[in-house]
């Protein structure tokens, strides 16, 4: 018991020199720390992002009684970024329903943060700038590699990640078992990322992914091109996804008709509806041009560790808390 006492200990300060290093790496950079809100009326119309919900049950004149946990800052941030705020993060915990694992607890801290007049290419640097600096607090050795999603796809398993049709994905997944009920060509992509092409990145590798198909932008803009690309880039440490950043859209009704295609695959697949972010939408035409990332904290304090299950980094997991 006494064993475990240290190790908890141990692995609970590291987390705080981490937050220590985080908060010192921006503020050298002049990039604001700020806090949102937790509770929103609004919730991610993401058909692969479950949101925790709840209620107010105070006067009506406190607002609308449904209100959803953050599943992250980006919607509140990018509202102060069209205020006029500038380069700003914050560091602070959000939730997922239905997510729990040896990489997924449903509460967890995630840092995100937005930098005014960069591109998805010159956040990605910083991010591995970011995670350099981290891993040197536990002298962990790395190295990087920088690589378009399509140029992946082509060197591990040999196909048009940007052309192929769902036909030949399916194929690619060889033994792999899955129920192709209301799957598409965006779901078959991620599969084979995830069990064919993650699993092979070497643990001391920081690997940069960009270009994500026009068809996976979320909120990134998209760069015209044959085909077409979402300016958008992923980073892994190991084989863990670290983080995921774009280049932001700005422009409200395209990210509407987004929302409301999120919204149709979530009834396709039975799911509630939920409340779209109105006050995101109102000012998103005057966010500036900007990128914008979110990173795991959790996981990259497994890293750092040298666990394997998120829960040895947390004081209470799901489980416990």
């Amino acid at each position: 018991m006494a064993r475990e006492a240290t190790d908890l200990r141990e692995r609970l300060a590291l987390r705080a020199r981490l937050y220590g290093l985080l908060r010192v790496f921006f503020a050298r950079r002049g990039v604001l720390e700020v806090e949102t809100p937790i509770l929103s009326a609004a919730a991610n119309p993401d058909p692969n992002i479950a949101s925790f919900c709840t209620r107010f049950d105070g006067h009506v004149d406190g607002g609308v009684p449904g209100r959803w946990l953050r599943t992250s800052p980006e919607f509140p941030l990018k509202r102060l970024l069209a205020a006029g705020l500038g380069d700003c993060y914050e560091l602070g915990r959000v939730f997922r329903n239905g997510e729990a694992g040896r990489q997924h607890n449903p509460e967890f801290t995630l840092l995100e943060w937005y930098r005014t007049g960069w591109d998805a290419r010159r956040l990605a640097e910083e991010v591995v700038e970011l995670v350099q600096e981290a891993l040197a607090l536990v002298g962990t050795p790395n190295r990087v590699r920088v690589v378009t999603y399509a140029e992946l796809f082509t060197e591990v398993l040999g196909i048009d990640a940007l052309r192929a049709p769902a036909t030949v994905l399916i194929q690619a997944l060889g033994d792999l078992q899955v129920d192709p009920a209301g799957l598409d060509r965006d779901d078959w992509l991620d599969l084979l990322l995830t069990h064919r092409i993650q699993p092979l990145f070497p643990i001391d590798l920081i690997t940069v992914v960009h270009d994500y198909p026009a068809s996976q932008c979320a909120l990134a803009r998209v760069r015209p091109g044959d085909p077409p690309v979402a300016e958008r880039f992923e980073v892994y440490l190991g084989s863990t996804e670290l983080a995921n950043g774009f280049h932001e859209l700005n422009d409200a009704a395209e990210q509407r008709r987004r929302f409301a295609a999120d919204c149709v695959r979530r009834r396709a697949r039975g799911l509630p509806e939920q409340p779209l972010d109105e006050n995101l939408l109102a000012v998103l035409d005057e966010l500036p041009d900007c990128a914008g990332v979110a990173l795991g904290v959790d996981r990259l304090l497994m890293h750092m560790a040298g666990v394997a299950d998120i829960a040895s980094v947390l004081a209470f997991p799901f489980a416990q808390a």
